[in-house]
This record gives structure tokens, C-alpha cells and sequence, in this order.
């Protein structure tokens, strides 16, 4: 992910892969800071299908606090 801020707008949203599954849905819209709290709050299996979208960047929520 590119340099960014924590109050840098963000969408947090969870994208289900399995073929019954509901697509992308978005859980936030606001600051970085904001979405790594909802996302840090989120059951483990949910966490795996988080993303984290700025306005030039997209990165899996796990591989952002893997550093």
C-alpha cells in the first residue's frame, strides 16, 4: 500500500469468494484509524476476506498487519 494517513478516507469492506457468497460489502466508509479498529473487532474468518481500498490502492486487511 502506498503512504497514507489515519484519517485518510478509506472503504473497509469484506468480499465473500465462495460462489453462494454476497460479493463485496462495505462495512466503512471513513478514516484509516476507523477502519482498522471495525476490522481489528471482526471475527477471525471474516478477517481473512477484509480489504481496505484507498483512492489509489486496495490491500487485504491481514497482509497490511503483517507489515
Amino acid at each position: 500500500m502506498r503512504t497514507t494517513f489515519d484519517q485518510a478516507t478509506v472503504r473497509l469492506y469484506h468480499l465473500d469468494s465462495r460462489p453462494e457468497g454476497d460479493g463485496a460489502q462495505t462495512l466503512l466508509y471513513g478514516p484509516l484509524s476507523e477502519a482498522m479498529r471495525v476490522a481489528a473487532e471482526q471475527p477471525e474468518e471474516v478477517q481473512e476476506g477484509l480489504f481496505i481500498a484507498t483512492d489509489n490502492d486496495v490491500v487485504a486487511y491481514l497482509d497490511l498487519l503483517e507489515g
